[in-house]
């Protein structure tokens, strides 16, 4: 008599057959465009006729001091938006999780930047940012200053698209937040309140403690989206890196030589080098926060 063997849904092959489409668009749309980029990077010439450079795009990429500008301006974007916009977030979510009645109202309104289109945004931020008639300058001369040349300077091209990059970056960290501060079991604040304690106090030793995991997994998202950044200099200064490519990113230089200059080889080179570096950052980060955490 065969013994009766324990039930696994991962081992059963009905399982892979209902997985089976996923895979095989995971399959096309992610994994074959990984290998693919891979294999061009060490080939020149145009899409069709392809021939084995070796490493000669890499010490192109290298070599090239606008890569280098544009992993500049990733990196201080990144660096400056990330934590930002998560201290927001977290204050924000916190007044609307304490302090705010109709959370559910607020929490729309708050998720509504999320689902809109990046070049929608993009274009009313121009109307912003405008040096004659933006309303940001305009507030500005209220108080006596003199307007900014926010879009057309090469000095202020980086931090107009630093507080785009902020507030474009608010709604999910808000809407996340709020998910973690709804997993806090009450009987924490109820204990904390026998003992008197204040409300900076349940801040410091539940509520932020409570959601490091939640923190860490918008770093960790919220770092490499920023080191993706393009839809957003997209479409803030009109389809352009900026003035004399001032607010040019590693993935708006990947697009310049891909589909502007046409030499997919060394873009596919700068496409695994930055993703050789955002690995190398998420791992490094991943062990800073699990020591923090214990």
């Amino acid at each position: 008599m065969k013994p009766l063997r324990r039930y696994s849904a991962e081992n059963e092959p009905k399982a892979w057959l209902f997985l089976l489409p996923a895979l095989i668009i995971i399959a096309v749309f992610n994994i074959y465009p990984l290998f693919k980029s891979f294999t061009m990077s060490f080939q020149s010439g145009s899409l069709l006729n392809q021939q084995f450079a070796g490493l000669s795009n890499y010490q192109t990429v290298l070599s090239d001091p606008v890569f280098h500008k544009a992993m500049k301006n990733t990196a201080i974007y990144a660096f400056m938006v990330v934590p930002i916009a998560l201290v927001i977030s977290l204050l924000l979510a916190w007044l609307v999780f304490e302090k705010i009645k109709f959370k559910g109202f607020f929490e729309t309104v708050y998720f509504i930047p999320y689902v809109t289109s990046t070049v929608a945004i993009g274009i009313v931020f121009r109307y912003f940012f405008n040096t004659n008639y933006g309303i940001i300058n305009y507030f500005l001369a209220l108080f006596g200053l003199a307007p900014i040349n926010w879009l057309n300077s090469i000095e202020m091209s980086i931090p107009t698209l630093i507080i785009f990059g902020v507030w474009s970056g608010l709604a999910f960290n808000i809407i996340i937040l709020l998910a973690g501060l709804r997993n806090i079991d009450p009987e924490h604040y109820k204990i904390a309140d026998m003992f008197g304690a204040l409300n900076w106090e349940k801040f410091s030793r539940i509520t932020l403690p409570q959601l490091i995991p939640t923190v860490t997994f918008l770093l960790t998202v919220n770092f490499i989206g920023a080191f993706k950044v393009y839809g957003q200099v997209y479409a803030l200064f009109g389809g352009t890196a900026g003035i004399a490519n001032s607010a040019s990113t590693a993935v708006f230089y990947i697009y310049d030589k891909f589909h502007i200059a046409g030499r997919p080889g060394i873009a596919m080179a700068a496409t695994v080098i930055l993703f050789l570096l955002i690995l190398l950052f998420t791992f490094i980060q991943n062990k800073i926060i699990a020591k923090v955490e214990k």
